[in-house]
């Protein structure tokens, strides 16, 4: 286990997705060495209508679920519109992972929407090994 004290929470990175209507995967963030990574919450805020269709997921590469599974965002009609992205709990806890240094997190447009601009604000707990 990590020494307590040695932790860092909050904002990891903020990153523009420049067209929302191709389908493929965005690098986040990298774990840096030395560090274990426990992801909390991702926001994907919007410029302007994405359509019905989009769906996207946040996970490591090769596994882009594991931290957020496949997720609609067809409720983004207008600039400036987000959604929390975060794993839902229930009576049974939402299980987490930990993420070893030099894992590559990545934002997955698994189905294009329109053509619109976004961004995606991860945030997430840094731990010192």
């Amino acid at each position: 286990m990590a020494n307590l004290l040695e932790l860092s929470c909050g904002l990891l990175s903020g990153t523009v997705i420049a067209d929302l209507s191709n389908v493929k995967q965005t690098t986040l963030y990298t774990v840096p060495a030395g560090k274990k990574l426990i992801l909390e919450k991702a926001f994907l805020e919007v410029a302007g209508d994405v359509g019905a269709e989009l769906v996207v997921s946040i996970g490591q590469n090769g596994a882009t679920t594991d931290f957020v599974g496949n997720t609609n965002g067809d409720n983004l009609d207008a600039d400036e519109d987000c959604i929390l992205l975060a794993p839902v709990p229930s009576a049974t806890p939402a299980k987490q992972k930990i993420y070893a240094a030099g894992t590559v997190i990545e934002f997955d447009v698994v189905t294009a929407g329109n053509v619109v601009a976004g961004a995606v604000y991860l945030y997430g707990m840094l731990i010192s090994v």
